[in-house]
């Protein structure tokens, strides 16, 4: 058996995964995932070995809770053939390990730059001289949007080949947010650095990217996190949940031009970052998750605040939402606009929101799960037509969904660890991998450790890392004018891409 199989936060060392050649690497992993709809990738990359780079395939069984971890060792020289070619599922993956170290996929389909990491193999390739797809025709015209975006948007280009008004393809070119955070894991030595960087991943999933940190970090060091701990953790994950979905209900009015939905989702967004205010000292929930400690106790007189708060917020969002869902202007926008289909779903890899639109089950709360959600006994919420009033559907329901977890976990709130507690030093030689379902979708951090226990590889993944090309999918034959209520559906970061 060349691949070992692990649970979601288990620390195992480096010699534990079998190695093999590229041949039966290529072979087992593309066994492993092809015709199973509940496996797939959720990590895939490589980092180097002396004059070599070591690969790293990490797949999901998502029925039996495990992750297939394999490895490979491979010369920059050789020719490969790719994943890609027979599962699109790998061309990102496969794209930026060629980025990177500059490895040939012989036969990959699509093979040009996906991020311009500061440190990629070919520094010619450039923005400027991006490979954009295009079709030589009379009757079709292109339109570029951005980078630079009206309003508070970050930068990314969406090239439009259109027929009149109808839009035949959509290529998205990103890369314009680096920041260098991978590489910023290895060099920053202070955990309190590395626990802010990860805070910093993407500004809108602060919960969701700490908590990964803090279980990957706590794994390392062979640390068990106490109740209250994991407690704060997923309370502040659905109240993330919460306050996302609240800001993408109001942005979804905004762009079908229905002013009171979106004035009074937003408001309604306000009182649940206004506790976590309250609760940690930010309204983005900063400082409130930290490895190893219960940074921001959570206590009774909380509990009674958040009850408040709740029993104020549930009334008005279920009028709000019973108005939106009952208006014609506006289901006549969401339905049958911005269709991505199962098959297309499984194909590309989806996760989260966009998997969870066209009937595909991938949510990590009940797949992989972690932190107190085994007790919450979370049944993912799922929609099968694939469109924009699907994707509307489903934070409708999971705020709902969220609502009743957090009252569960509030009417008992558990004892603050008194007792000083200490992490050790991380093992050495060693790799973890960390899942976590952030309110757009599956989160995932690697960490691979010398034998001095310092980090030497931190990878990760943004859900928004699979879900790209999902919102180009969905924008065919579409007008183009329906895109930004396809664009705000997903509400995807470009920061958690570009890394």
């Amino acid at each position: 058996m060349n691949y070992i199989s692990i649970k979601n936060n288990r620390t195992i060392l480096l010699s534990e995964i079998p190695e093999s050649n590229y041949e039966s690497f290529y072979d087992m992993n593309l066994e492993m995932v092809s015709g199973h709809v509940n496996r797939h990738c959720v990590n895939y990359f490589g980092y180097k070995s002396g004059n070599n780079v070591k690969l790293i395939c990490c797949i999901a069984d998502d029925i039996t809770h495990e992750i297939l971890v394999s490895t490979c060792l491979v010369h920059k020289a050789h020719a490969l053939e790719s994943f890609s070619k027979h599962l699109l599922c790998f061309e990102k993956f496969e794209r930026e390990i060629h980025e990177n170290f500059g490895l040939n996929y012989i036969d990959h389909p699509w093979l040009k730059p996906v991020r311009y990491a500061f440190n990629r193999e070919d520094k010619s390739q450039t923005m400027d001289n991006y490979p954009f797809y295009s079709i030589d025709s009379e009757e079709l015209h292109e339109v570029g949007v951005g980078p630079i975006h009206a309003g508070i948007i970050e930068p990314g280009h969406f090239r439009f080949i259109c027929n009149g008004e109808q839009i035949l393809h959509l290529e998205i070119q990103l890369g314009y947010q680096h920041r260098g955070i991978e590489q910023l894991f290895i060099e920053k030595k202070k955990l309190l650095q590395r626990a802010t960087l990860a805070e910093d991943i993407t500004g809108d999933t602060v919960v969701g990217h700490g908590t990964t940190f803090a279980h990957i970090w706590e794994s390392l060091c062979g640390f068990d996190a106490t109740l209250d701990m994991e407690f704060a953790r997923t309370l502040g994950l659905e109240l993330e949940r919460i306050a996302m979905h609240m800001s993408d209900l109001s942005g979804a009015c905004t762009d079908i031009a229905y002013q009171l939905g979106s004035s009074v989702f937003g408001r309604l967004r306000t009182p649940i970052i206004n506790f976590m205010q309250e609760w940690c000292g930010n309204r983005l929930a900063k400082g409130l998750i930290r490895p190893g400690r219960n940074q921001s106790p959570f206590t009774p007189a909380l509990a009674q605040r958040l009850t408040t708060v709740l029993d104020i917020f549930e009334p008005e969002f279920n009028e709000m939402v019973a108005k939106l869902f009952k208006l014609p202007s506006a289901l006549s926008r969401f339905e049958h606009t911005g269709i991505v289909s199962n098959a297309d779903a499984l194909s590309i890899g989806a996760v989260g929101m966009a998997a969870r639109m066209t009937n595909l089950s991938r949510d990590i709360r009940s797949s992989h799960p972690y932190s107190l959600y085994p007790g919450l006994n979370h049944n993912p919420v799922l929609k099968r037509h694939g469109d924009v009033y699907s994707r509307i559907q489903i934070r409708r329901e999971e705020i709902k969904q969220s609502l009743a977890y957090i009252r569960q976990l509030i009417s008992n709130v558990p004892e603050i660890t008194s007792k000083e507690l200490v992490l050790k030093t991380p093992r050495p030689n060693s790799f973890c991998l960390s899942l976590v379902e952030g309110w757009r979708g599956e989160i995932c951090h690697c960490a691979l450790t010398d034998k001095k226990g310092e980090l030497m590889v931190y990878k990760i993944k943004d859900p928004s890392f699979h879900n790209w090309l999902a919102l180009a999918l969905s924008v065919r034959n579409n007008e183009i004018s329906d895109f930004p209520i396809c664009n705000k559906s997903f509400n995807l970061s470009y920061s958690g891409h570009d890394l």
